[in-house]
Parts: C-alpha cells; structure tokens; sequence
C-alpha cells in the first residue's frame, strides 16, 4: 500500500449557514490523502496504474464549487466520488478548512476532516 496526497488546494467558495457567507464567499483549503496499491505503478511508470493526483484535484474543485452549509457535506461529497470514480482507493482522507470563518473572534481556520474506507 502506499499513500498519495494533495495538500494545500486553494479555492473560493460559498459555504455556510449565514446569507452573507452565500454572497461574499471565503478562501478554502483542501487537503486529501488517499490510500492505495502503488506497487504496480512503481514498477511500470504508468499513470493508468495509479492514482492520478490530477482527477483528486479535479473532485475537490468541482464539489466545492457547489454550494454547503456545512463543511462536512462537502467533505463527504467529496470523498463518495474519490471512491465512486477511482476504484482503486482503499481508504481516503479529506480535510476542507475555511480561513478566516465568521465566527466573532480572532481565528485562523475551521477544519473538518472525514475518512472513509
């Protein structure tokens, strides 16, 4: 087994349960690790054996591109089509965070990470 991840994917988005989050938008980072069986890819150097990093980044795009209240339906979201579209993931992580949240203090980010196997 070994591990592939996409660390730091930086988007815009409009997530949240408050009406000016749905109109303003706020910076998001994504961070994904996928579990799989690389020996193959290793010996052959061919992407069609692998996980290919640019479809996970493709995902994460295109699910946070659509609109949440929570970030864990995204998450979720996210991780249903790494396993639906890319059979070969054994476990995956996802990991959205939103910086700078609306949350009447001085914070950096909220993260929510899921996992599923």
């Amino acid at each position: 087994m070994g591990i592939i991840k996409v660390n730091n994917i930086k988007l815009y988005a409009f997530h949240g349960c408050l009406d000016e989050e749905a109109k303003i938008g706020s910076a998001y980072r994504v961070d994904v690790s996928v579990k799989a069986d690389l020996k193959k890819s290793a010996k052959t150097d061919n992407l069609a054996d692998t996980v290919d990093y640019v479809h996970l980044n493709t995902i994460v795009k295109e699910e946070m591109a659509i609109r949440s209240k929570l970030l864990e339906e995204v998450a979720n979201r996210i991780l249903h089509r790494f396993f639906v579209e890319i059979p070969m993931i054994k476990k995956a992580t996802v990991a959205v965070s939103k910086i700078n949240p609306p949350i009447g203090g001085n914070v950096e980010e909220v993260v929510i990470v899921l996992t599923k196997k």
